[in-house]
């Protein structure tokens, strides 16, 4: 084939390149870089990196003419859809629950953002989690968000109380009855106390953190909920949410943190979700 042939081939194809074909590339581009930001800084990511090995043995293989191992690898990768769906089963759930709190979905199906003002409860909340600080009394307190927590509500005791600093550490007491599980907390209400959560796996957290903030972290990795954690040890306040977790938290973070989770001056609170490690 002669150098114009090949030209004349590939101006064809060119030629050929349809809308379609442009939206094709761009979607499956799309749901590539998607998985990757998925399985960031998770074993799910060493998982791509080994199926990207095999893609590449096999087709190694097949061009040097090793057809049993390539045939081997390749009956590997057409299972490949029921392997992954396996393996990343919490990220593709993580990833459903992105979808499924879409704000323009919400709106779309009737669910309006929340006006009321939490003003009082942000600051019951506030005066209560600064006094055990203080006191270095730990704590655990869940901010239930659109991911339902009845699992995790199930494993403790029902409260049902109206959210107040007397009682936040009423709860959170020293050798109380619920002190050492997790409180659920909703809207202006305390749901539960008492309750047990899912420790995270990831062997990147601080080897100097407790069950507290590893079952904070386990939490936050599956579901939308804002973890806030007093520390026993040193009363350092700190912030799960989406997998990470900000510690060292003054008056003033506390406050922005709860005005996120309450919606409260959404407009000038700075997002708090997703930050990373904070030095002291």
């Amino acid at each position: 084939m002669s150098l114009r042939d090949i030209f004349d081939k590939i101006l064809n194809n060119n030629l050929n390149f349809k809308i379609q074909d442009a939206i094709d590339i761009l979607l499956v581009a799309t749901a590539i870089y998607g998985l990757l930001v998925l399985t960031r800084k998770t074993r799910a990511s060493q998982v791509l990196k080994g199926l990207g090995i095999f893609l590449v043995l096999a087709q190694v293989c097949r061009w040097i003419g090793l057809s049993s191992m390539s045939w081997v690898l390749n009956k590997f990768i057409e299972t490949g859809i029921i392997i992954l769906v396996i393996i990343f089963q919490p990220e593709i759930r993580r990833a459903l629950e992105h979808i499924g709190r879409n704000k323009m979905l919400s709106k779309l199906m009737g669910g309006g953002e929340d006006e009321d003002d939490f003003s009082e409860t942000i600051a019951e909340i506030e005066t209560a989690t600064l006094d055990m600080s203080r006191h270095k009394v730990g704590a655990l307190m869940v901010f239930e968000n659109q991911t339902g927590l009845n699992d995790v509500i199930e494993t403790g005791h029902i409260v049902d109380g109206k959210i107040t600093a007397e009682l936040i550490e009423n709860i959170f007491f020293h050798n109380a009855p619920l002190h050492d599980g997790a409180m659920i907390l909703n809207g202006e209400r305390i749901v539960a106390a008492g309750c047990f959560l899912p420790l995270s796996d990831n062997r990147d957290i601080d080897s100097e953190l407790g069950t507290r903030h590893r079952a904070a972290i386990g939490l936050s990795e599956i579901s939308d909920a804002r973890i806030i954690v007093v520390s026993e040890e040193t009363g350092a306040i700190s912030l799960a949410h989406e997998g990470t977790i900000t510690r060292y938290l003054d008056r003033d973070e506390l406050h922005k943190v709860l005005e996120t989770i309450y919606n409260v001056n959404n407009s000038k609170s700075k997002r708090i979700g997703g930050m990373i490690w904070k030095k002291k």
